[in-house]
């Protein structure tokens, strides 16, 4: 292509990554909650960050299920999204999804029980979680 095998190569891996992202945004918009639930799943994210960090320090659940819930906690607090925060509804929106996707993970794993038992928020709020994320 250029002749140097190091610009090739780094040519290479920026086409790659950008790949991976748009595979990865593409994931995104086909988990995303559908019609008005995404305005709902972003209303209930505070009560949802307190349960999946007491669903994370339970020692109860299996090690594969806290795994998952500290690595959603660590891309939750990195500053650096899938999409950047600064776009319009977008930007948060893919926290809502990435959240989604796990707490079904979870409850496929460890059930419903555990995420009743942490739940901060009213009983409605637990409700709306359901509806969201399938969870029942």
């Amino acid at each position: 292509m250029t002749g140097s095998w190091g610009w090739d190569l780094l040519i290479g891996l920026v086409v790659a990554l950008l790949v991976a992202w748009a595979a990865l945004i593409a994931a995104l918009a086909l988990a995303r909650p559908r019609g008005g639930m995404l305005r709902e799943a972003l209303r209930l994210l505070p009560d949802v960050l307190r349960l999946v960090r007491r669903l994370a320090a339970d020692p109860g659940l299996p090690r594969g299920v806290r795994v998952r819930l500290v690595l959603l906690l660590t891309y939750l607090a990195m500053p650096i999204d899938l999409v950047p925060d600064f776009i319009p509804v977008l930007g948060y929106a893919d926290d809502a999804i990435v959240v989604t996707v796990v707490l079904r993970s979870v409850v496929r794993r460890a059930g419903i029980d555990p995420v009743r038992r942490h739940w901060p928020g009213t009983d409605d709020g637990f409700a709306a979680l359901c509806r969201l994320t399938g969870l029942k």
